[in-house]
């Protein structure tokens, strides 16, 4: 039985899911490690911790491997967790905005 991915013409790159999802989220790592903005390593991390926590569960890797990913999500979720209850009440400045959001108006506090 042929278990290779049949190749597309119109396709580069063709990986068995976890394989696609482990190149992805180091990816998002190194993105995570190099990006000078606030809001955009947050979104990364909240995939980050996302996509380690389905290969955790992936039928495709190995036990040990999945072992590997489970502890890798706890801490990544420990890191958000902690950077979340780090910026309650803390304003960002506009330099830790992405361009397009600069120019938002934040939310009021209240609501009369």
């Amino acid at each position: 039985m042929n278990t290779e991915p049949e190749l597309h013409e119109d396709e580069e790159h063709v990986m068995p899911c976890a394989e696609a999802m482990l190149a992805g989220t180091l990816a998002l790592m190194t993105g995570h490690a190099q990006s000078a903005c606030a809001t955009q390593r947050d979104l990364m991390g909240r995939k980050i911790r996302s996509n380690l926590f389905f290969m955790g569960q992936h039928p495709g890797l190995t036990p040990n491997f999945r072992t590997v990913v489970q502890r890798m999500h706890q801490h990544w979720d420990a890191l958000l967790k902690a950077d979340d209850s780090a910026t309650v009440g803390a304003s960002l400045s506009s330099d830790d905005l992405l361009p397009e959001r600069r120019l938002w108006h934040t939310a009021a506090p209240t609501v009369q």
